[in-house]
């Protein structure tokens, strides 16, 4: 039961949460900057959203897994995946910051490195080991090639 929802939108949500909390009953009178920060949060918000449709659809044309802690039977190096190894959890951590500017939740703000250190130690480096075990010198070269984030 737990592997079930042990999955990055699960993490994402519960982040999103604590920051709408935070946001909601304790902005302790700080703000990020109003017109600005809330565009800047848009765009974030967009980019992450944009980014998870073009990196699901790579895993639909590849005909592959998108789902976490499974050995994809594919190694997608192409669309978005030409550009960063982790779009999928980097469009996570666009969403949280995004959403932490719009909502001006600046108490929030050190939600975004910790979620990216749980991303990478629960999910990108076990990721990674799997990878390295089925796709041997292809996923080498790509690792070479292509940056975990950007």
């Amino acid at each position: 039961m737990l592997k079930k929802i042990d999955i990055p939108p699960v993490w994402l949500a519960g982040f999103v949460a604590l920051a709408w909390m935070q946001a909601r009953w304790r902005d302790a009178g700080l703000s990020l900057g109003g017109t600005w920060a809330d565009f800047a949060g848009g765009i974030l918000l967009g980019g992450g959203l944009i980014l998870i449709l073009l990196a699901a659809s790579e895993f639909r044309r590849h005909k592959t897994t998108i789902i976490p802690h499974n050995t994809p039977s594919r190694l997608i190096q192409s669309g978005v995946f030409s550009r960063s190894r982790n779009p999928i959890y980097l469009a996570d951590v666009l969403i949280l910051a995004g959403l932490i500017f719009r909502w001006d939740a600046v108490l929030s703000l050190p939600l975004i490195p910790v979620f990216l250190w749980i991303l990478e130690k629960r999910f990108i480096l076990p990721e990674e080991t799997l990878m390295r075990q089925a796709f041997k010198a292809e996923y080498a070269r790509y690792e070479r090639k292509v940056r975990r984030w950007i």
